[in-house]
This record gives structure tokens, C-alpha cells and sequence, in this order.
């Protein structure tokens, strides 16, 4: 097994156009357990521990520009006020150890829909890209809606490595929840991403470890978004009611389509989402409604 360490990010690029197949590592988090557990044997190991950029991150025009190894950790508490969504996911990976060494990057190149940020990613919204780079091709951005393509496959390129992950300023409430066997440490059951735009009218969702992919439950945002603009809550900040909050976890509910396994059956990924669609909403839209009370 070849084992490669660049210095430069330019280094790391033309490692891997040399060695298309090798496979990156950054905190190794899920890396080291499929190879200690011979699940995965690369032809070589990329090193990105000694990049700078992937370790940075800095908000401009009112988005932050996450490197791809800025661990979780870091994300918690340095980040929790302008991505309040992927702080709350952040808090659930893992042990202490694992949060001090993953990052978004890994959970993006992995693309298992068991990963703990792309709900909370997608929930973020439209304008959430993946920023790719290759030696041949340069840098380009992929939209977090074109990134999953299938069980652990995402639309890069061999040659191409994650630098960091655009990602909108929060500008309403967001947040995350997550069902497991047990309350920490632990693979999703389930997980859901929610956040409010109040600033284009818009709601975001993401579902994780109930489909082939991370996805989001388009029928659910077009529903509440309606009712949101229909009826004026964005302005008033009154109650949704009870048939809304109902009818969106059902939409949610339905936008999953999961597969009985060891950690749960179908049937409950089903019922746990809806729960906690409703949760989630509930919990967002009182904050917002709290922010319009304190506003006026």
C-alpha cells in the first residue's frame, strides 16, 4: 500500500491524479475502522492532515466557507451562531475523540445516507455547494442536490478532492434531530434537518438513514411554504395549528423510502420521522415567532 503526504494543496492534487484511487484520509474517523476491519483495502492512502485550507474557514458575503477537515468540534463552538443547524448534527457525532478529528469532508466523501451533517446541510438550502478541485480540471462547485447519487456514491470525479463546503449564513432558527439505539455514540436510526428563510420565504429540510441518499422532502417545503405565505406567518408570527404541524410530518413521512435493517425496521424510520418533523418544527417556529414578538 502506497502511502502519500503532501505538504500544499497543490501537492494533494497532483497526488491524486497520479494515484486516482487512493484513498483520502483527515481524521480517519470512518477510514480507519473499515480498514482495521478489512471492509476496505485502498492501493493507497492520501494524507490531508498536513493542508491548511482544509483546516480554515471564514464567512464571506453571508456565506461560510467550511474546509473540509475543520473538525466538529470547531464547528460547535466556533460556528454554532451563523450554522446553527450543522452545530446541533455536529453535537451528536460520536464521542468527544471523534469530534476533535472529523469533519464535514469525510462525511461528503463517504456519502453514507447515515451521515450526521447532510441533513443538516440540505436543510440549509439551495445554495449549499461542494467546492471540488483536480489538477486537470481546476475547481468547480457542485450543488448539495446534485452531490448524492446513490448508497455511499457521490458525482465526483476520481481525480478530484473536497476544499470546503459553501454554506448560507443562517437567517432564521434551524434545527436537527436524530433517533439511535442508544443516546450517544451511535449510528442514525433516522436523522432530520430543519431550518426557516425567512429572508426568500423558503424552509429547508433534510432527511438522513431513510433512503438510498440524503434527500429532502420536497412536498413537505412546498406545503409549508404555502401556508407560511398564504396566511402571512412570515409577517405575523401566529400559530401554525395543529393540522399544519400534522400534515407536514405525514409529507415527511412520506418523502422517506427506508429498508428494515439491524438498527430499525422501516416501519419505525417511517413513524420516527414524522415525529420528528413536527418536533423540529414546532421547536423552529416558536423561536421565530419569538424573534417577530421581540422585533416588534
Amino acid at each position: 500500500m502506497e502511502f502519500l503526504r503532501p505538504a500544499t494543496w497543490d501537492e494533494a492534487l497532483a497526488a491524486k491524479a497520479e494515484f486516482p484511487t487512493a484513498l483520502p484520509i483527515s481524521g480517519g474517523t470512518d477510514v480507519m475502522v473499515e480498514m482495521n476491519f478489512d471492509v476496505h483495502r485502498p492501493s493507497a492512502i492520501l494524507d490531508l492532515n498536513r493542508i491548511t485550507e482544509l483546516r480554515q474557514w471564514e464567512i464571506t458575503d453571508g456565506v461560510v466557507r467550511l474546509g473540509a477537515s475543520v473538525p466538529y468540534a470547531r464547528i460547535i463552538n466556533e460556528l454554532s451562531e451563523p450554522l446553527p443547524g450543522l452545530a446541533l448534527a455536529a453535537h451528536t457525532v460520536g464521542s468527544p475523540q471523534i469530534r476533535n478529528r472529523g469533519g464535514v469532508g469525510g462525511n461528503l466523501g463517504g456519502a453514507s445516507p447515515a451521515g450526521d451533517a447532510h441533513p443538516a446541510l440540505l436543510a440549509a438550502g439551495r445554495d449549499v455547494f461542494v467546492e471540488v478541485a483536480s489538477a486537470a480540471r481546476g475547481t468547480r462547485l457542485i450543488a448539495i442536490d446534485d452531490f448524492y447519487v446513490g448508497v455511499k456514491r457521490n458525482s465526483m470525479e476520481k481525480d478530484e478532492l473536497i476544499l470546503r463546503v459553501h454554506i448560507p449564513v443562517a437567517d432564521g432558527p434551524q434545527q436537527f434531530s436524530k433517533i439511535g439505539t442508544r443516546n450517544a455514540m451511535v449510528i442514525a436510526v433516522c436523522a432530520f434537518g430543519f431550518a426557516l428563510h425567512p429572508k426568500n420565504g423558503t424552509v429547508g429540510t433534510g432527511i438522513g438513514s431513510a433512503a438510498p441518499t440524503p434527500r429532502r422532502a420536497v412536498a413537505a417545503e412546498e406545503f409549508l411554504q404555502g401556508v407560511l405565505a398564504e396566511r402571512g406567518l412570515w409577517e405575523s408570527g401566529d400559530l401554525l395549528g395543529a393540522e399544519v404541524i400534522q400534515q407536514f410530518g405525514e409529507l415527511v413521512k412520506a418523502a422517506a423510502s427506508p429498508i428494515d435493517d439491524v438498527r430499525g425496521t422501516a416501519d419505525y424510520r417511517r413513524h420516527s420521522l414524522a415525529v420528528m418533523a413536527r418536533r423540529t418544527l414546532t421547536w423552529t417556529w416558536n423561536d421565530y415567532s419569538k424573534q417577530i414578538r421581540s422585533a416588534a
